[in-house]
């Protein structure tokens, strides 16, 4: 018994060690890498931080550029999707709900036009993008709110596209806090 028991005292000690105290601090240091450092991208306004860059957050003023719907109503502790079917009656009048309410607040867009992303929410319920047609979709009702050029705001949809990790993985992007607080800033010279 002796024999078979010191060994196995030894590997669970080496084990803890390694697996708890070793590669969290091995994680840590490699996150020290990320932007952020590790606590997350921040964007600012004036010094004062507005929201999380990777983070999906609530914009439905029609000045705004909205974001993708949120099954978690936009918590980042409670991440998670719908978990519902596109057979369930319920998920059905929640999607036809958001798509009544994107066509009434912007007038002139076809149902058949709307990207599926504006009116079904993640798998995360956080996702803090939209496709740059996502975006284009609702030049239109900014520009009119704003009382700006729809040709600007292409142009800021644009710089604000990011392309493909490595030019091969995902989809172009576009994030929406940042686009917006972009937004705020031409035309309110935050």
């Amino acid at each position: 018994m002796k024999t078979h028991l010191s060994p196995a005292i030894r590997l669970t000690l080496v084990m803890l060690v390694l697996l708890a105290v070793i590669y969290p601090l091995l994680v840590a240091g490699i996150s020290r890498l990320a932007p952020g450092g590790g606590k997350g991208e921040t964007v600012e306004v004036n010094g004062k931080v507005v929201g999380y860059a990777r983070i999906g957050q609530s914009f439905t003023e029609d000045r705004y550029f909205n974001s993708r719907p949120s099954a978690v109503d936009y918590k980042a502790d409670g991440s998670a999707g719908s978990n519902k079917g596109p057979s369930n009656p319920e998920y059905l009048k929640t999607v036809q709900a958001r798509i009544d309410t994107f066509l009434v607040h912007n007038p002139g867009v076809r149902k058949a036009d709307i990207p599926a992303e504006l009116v079904t929410a993640s798998g995360s319920g956080l996702d803090p993008d939209l496709s740059p047609a996502a975006a284009r979709i609702q030049v239109a009702r900014i520009a009119n709110v704003r009382g700006i050029s729809a040709e600007s705001l292409n142009q800021l949809v644009d710089s604000h596209t990011e392309g493909p990790l490595w030019g091969l993985f995902g989809p172009a992007k576009v994030n929406v806090l940042r686009l917006n607080v972009d937004l705020d800033k031409r035309t309110h010279g935050l």
